[in-house]
């Protein structure tokens, strides 16, 4: 009996895909989504598999988003978790809840968890709207996907292999300097640096760095290329959780936004102002012991303010220092001495240079040396503590287990306040018979 030309083309199409995947998938990637549907449609499953997972993900997501629900539910049941996530994530939120939705629940789990990534991890923050490049493609190709596909934002093409494993890189630039004919394996370079998914977003900076990157690539445990993370996105994450840090450092939760409820604001708010206050109760203790000090000279009552805000300020710095330090990894507990030792010396040559300003200010105003020499003694001790204190108060968090920026400046405050009163009160009732 003789075959039909539509039984000879279907058979061609099936030996093409079969024995020329990786050609058969970049001519796929060449066609309207549609067509791209429709041909996979007519493949066996287990090859329509395959192609469906080296397809570039943003590909792959146009050509589901033709199909009906069952064709969408019956391709998802077939594709691997993680090569199908992938697929998923270059959706929009609504369409990738309505796929998950059309799968059973295990499946749908199965998915989930492939998609899910801790929130500072290289896995939450790479785009994976991607779409394949081979060392076999040719220049005029790449410039006609750029342009179909309008990806824009990189300065670097990420070449992969048939199992879309990371083999190297091309900068863009490089391609305006070639024939249309060379061949993207002429160029290929090394890849310089590359993230795991479960990479940390302190390591990802270590890395930008450290190579001096515009983009990463993020790979899975096999070399698969599963996203590139993009330097300015990494820049906006490292400002929000700047912003974040600066409102745990003063106790204000970071849940709470400029338009959060008043109920809310109130609840995350109040404890934190609690325990300010019992600590300003502790500083106001520490004047009261001194109270018959200042009965007899009341001018150090008008001085302790200045004693109290420079040692907070120079507190204020060595914590900023030490939490970034923290963070980035540039600092470990482990190097608490290091820290001790180094804003010990800072806080003394500080303290000097301030102390001596302050001592010219206060001999002008009052023209008493024995209250410039209580001054610029208790200015010394006072940046020395604050700033030893601004080391060790995140290093202590760390060890109890805590954020370390969480309300480090009210328990700092508390610190500088405390022994700023202290030293300049203490010092003042020692040497009461120079002033």
């Amino acid at each position: 009996m003789t075959r039909s030309v539509a039984d000879i083309s279907a058979s061609l199409r099936q030996n093409f895909f079969q024995n020329h995947t990786a050609e058969a998938t970049r001519y796929l990637e060449e066609l309207p989504a549609e067509q791209v549907a429709e041909v996979l449609q007519g493949l066996p499953k287990t090859l329509a598999r395959g192609i469906w997972e080296t397809l570039s993900p943003v590909i792959g997501a146009r050509a589901l988003a033709t199909l009906d629900d069952a064709a969408i539910e019956q391709v998802f049941a077939q594709l691997d978790p993680n090569r199908g996530a992938l697929i998923l994530a270059a959706l929009s939120d609504g369409a990738r809840n309505r796929y998950l939705g059309l799968l059973d629940p295990h499946s749908a789990q199965d998915f989930e968890r492939a998609l899910s990534y801790e929130p500072d991890n290289a896995g939450a923050l790479m785009n994976t709207r991607l779409v394949y490049y081979t060392r076999d493609m040719k220049v005029r190709e790449i410039v006609k996907k750029l342009r179909v596909h309008k990806q824009t934002g990189f300065r670097a093409l990420f070449i992969t292999d048939a199992e879309n494993i990371l083999t190297g890189m091309v900068e863009l630039q490089d391609l305006l300097l070639v024939g249309k004919e060379r061949r993207l394996g002429d160029m290929t370079q090394p890849v310089k640096a590359v993230a795991q998914a479960t990479t940390t977003r302190e390591e990802l900076v270590e890395l930008f760095d450290k190579y001096r990157l515009t983009e990463l690539p993020v790979v899975d445990a096999n070399g698969g290329l599963l996203g590139i993370i993009q330097h300015h996105v990494l820049l906006d994450v490292a400002v929000e959780e700047a912003v974040v840090d600066m409102q745990t450092m003063v106790g204000v939760s970071k849940d709470e936004q400029a338009l959060s409820n008043a109920s809310f604001a109130i609840k995350k708010r109040l404890p934190w102002l609690q325990v300010n206050l019992a600590t300003a109760f502790l500083a106001a203790a520490v004047v009261g012991v001194f109270e018959q000090t200042i009965a007899q000279v009341t001018v150090l009552a008008v001085l302790l303010p200045v004693v109290a805000g420079q040692s907070g300020n120079a507190g204020a710095q060595a914590l900023a220092v030490t939490i970034r330090g923290l963070a980035l990894r540039e600092v470990w507990p482990r190097h608490w001495l290091r820290l001790v030792f180094k804003e010990f010396n800072v806080g003394l040559w500080n303290g000097i240079a301030v102390a001596l300003t302050t001592a010219l200010g206060v001999y002008i105003w009052s023209q008493s040396l024995g209250l410039c020499l209580i001054i610029c003694l208790s200015m010394v001790a006072s940046m020395i503590i604050a700033s030893v204190s601004g080391a060790l108060i995140p290093v202590l968090l760390i060890k109890a287990g805590q954020d370390p920026a969480t309300s480090s400046s009210i328990f700092l405050t508390t610190v500088t306040d405390v022994m700023g009163f202290l030293s300049f009160l203490g010092i003042a009732t020692l040497l009461m018979g120079m002033i």
